[in-house]
C-alpha cells in the first residue's frame, strides 16, 4: 500500500486545484482523489472541462477516485435527473484521467429508507457499468439514515449490482464504533474504495459533514489494526487521506500534504513489522 497513497483534495480545500496537484505532488503522494467541486471551481473561473482534465493530466499524479455531487442517494424527480446526468459528467472525466471510480455519499437532502436509497444507488450503478467505471457508496456518521457500516452494507445488498459497492472510511468506521478491525466481517470484494485520517479524542462536531479531522497517528484510530486488516484482505486499491480541517487550511499546503504521507508510510511500515 506504500505506492498506493492518494490526497483527497479537501484536506487542501481552501487551495485551488493547480495549487493542490503541486503540493501533492512535492509531497510525494502517488495520486490525487479529486471532487465534483473540484471542477466546478475551475469552471467558475473560466476553465473547460477539457482544461481541467489536462491540468489533471499534467501534474504526473495518478487519478485514484474521482467524487459525484452528492445528493443521488436520495434524490427524487428532476433532481435525480439532473443528478444522474451528473454523474454520467463525472464518469465520462473519471474514465479520461485512466480512472475506474466513482465515489458518492448520502448527501444532505431529506433521506428516505435504504430500500429508497439502494434504488438510487442502483440506477447510479447502471450509469457506471455503461461508462465502464464502479459506484462506491461511502457510509457519513453523521448522516441520519446512512450512518453505519451495516446501513452502508444494507444498501449495497439491496442494489445488487455489480458496479456498486462501499467506500469505507476510518474516520467514519472510528465515530461509529467500528473502529480497528470493526470491519472484520467486510467481504474484500466489497470493499472498492478506502478513505482515512484521525480522530480527535472527544465528542463528534455538532454538523453533517466534520471538518475535525487529523493526520494520522494524531488521535485515536488504531492504525496497526485497520492497515493490518486491509493487508489481510489483500485490498489492492489506494488508500485515500480525507482530511479537511480549517486548522490546517490556513497552513501552507505541501507542509500539510508532506506531514501526512509521512506519518501515514510510518504508520504503514509499523503495522508490516
Amino acid at each position: 500500500m506504500q505506492n498506493r497513497l492518494a490526497l483527497h483534495t479537501w484536506t487542501l480545500d481552501t487551495t485551488p486545484l493547480a495549487g493542490a496537484l503541486r503540493a501533492a505532488k512535492a509531497a510525494g503522494w502517488n495520486a490525487i482523489e479529486l471532487r465534483r467541486v473540484d471542477f466546478t471551481r475551475c469552471f467558475e473561473a473560466g476553465m473547460s472541462n477539457a482544461q481541467v482534465l489536462d491540468l489533471v493530466r499534467a501534474s504526473g499524479l495518478k487519478v485514484a477516485c474521482v467524487g459525484t455531487e452528492y445528493g443521488l442517494i436520495f434524490a427524487r424527480g428532476e433532481d435525480k435527473t439532473r443528478l444522474l446526468k451528473a454523474l454520467e459528467e463525472t464518469c465520462a472525466s473519471a474514465i479520461a484521467l485512466g480512472c475506474k471510480l466513482v465515489m458518492i455519499a448520502p448527501g444532505q437532502n431529506p433521506p428516505g429508507t435504504l430500500r429508497e436509497a439502494a434504488a438510487n444507488f442502483r440506477d447510479g450503478g447502471d450509469v457506471a457499468k455503461a461508462h465502464g467505471v464502479r459506484l462506491a457508496l461511502e457510509f457519513n456518521s453523521a448522516h441520519a439514515v446512512i450512518n453505519r457500516l451495516e446501513a452502508g452494507r444494507e444498501v449495497v445488498a439491496l442494489a445488487n449490482h455489480p458496479s456498486c459497492g462501499l467506500l469505507l472510511d476510518a474516520y467514519h468506521l472510528e465515530r461509529s464504533g467500528g473502529g480497528g478491525r470493526g470491519f472484520e466481517a467486510v467481504a474484500p470484494e466489497e470493499i472498492f474504495a478506502f478513505q482515512y485520517s484521525d480522530v480527535p479524542v472527544g465528542p463528534p462536531p455538532a454538523v453533517k459533514r466534520p471538518t475535525d479531522r487529523l493526520p494520522p497517528g494524531k488521535g485515536k484510530v488504531r492504525w496497526r489494526e485497520v492497515f493490518r486488516l486491509l493487508r489481510e484482505k489483500n485490498y489492492q486499491g489506494y488508500l485515500s487521506y480525507e482530511a479537511p480541517n480549517p486548522d490546517y487550511w490556513s497552513r501552507p499546503p505541501e507542509e500539510v500534504a508532506r506531514e501526512a504521507v509521512e506519518a501515514t508510510r510510518r504508520l504503514l511500515n509499523e503495522a508490516a513489522a
